[in-house]
């Protein structure tokens, strides 16, 4: 899938009027495609989320930080900055290919397995567990 087909599909569920979480869902989404068909891959699927949830901020999708307490205060930091950078319009400055390529590469000695059905429904479960009888729930 390509970038500028999941940034599509996103602002198509902003204007559906869909949560944010939904929307970053396109991006997470992506991210697990690249994950499975071995464009690189990612030590936990907990990884290959926030990958994907950090595109989505850059993206411009609105967001917000995690709360603290529920991730560390670098994680929520980078958020912020990744929100900062998303509000941003116009050309913003180009990555630097000499870092692009030193993540890419680290990314790609790590396992493909995060992205698997039974490791994708175990993070779902464990997410689940997490939240309130009643949070889990709502519609």
């Amino acid at each position: 899938m390509r970038e500028n087909e999941v940034v599509k599909r996103a602002r198509r569920d902003e204007q559906q009027g869909k949560s944010p979480s939904t929307q970053a869902g396109e991006f997470v989404r992506e991210e697990m495609h690249h994950v499975r068909e071995g464009k690189h891959g990612a030590r936990s699927p907990q990884q290959a989320i926030a990958i994907g949830l950090s595109k989505a901020r850059r993206a411009g999708v609105r967001l917000p930080p995690p709360k603290r307490g529920k991730i560390s205060a670098r994680s929520r930091s980078q958020a912020q900055r990744d929100i900062r950078k998303g509000q941003r319009s116009g050309g913003s400055r180009r990555p630097s290919k000499r870092r692009s390529r030193a993540i890419l590469r680290a990314l790609r000695r790590e396992g493909r397995s995060s992205a698997s059905h039974a490791n994708l429904s175990r993070q779902a479960h464990r997410a689940a567990q997490r939240r309130s009888r009643r949070a889990r729930h709502q519609t």
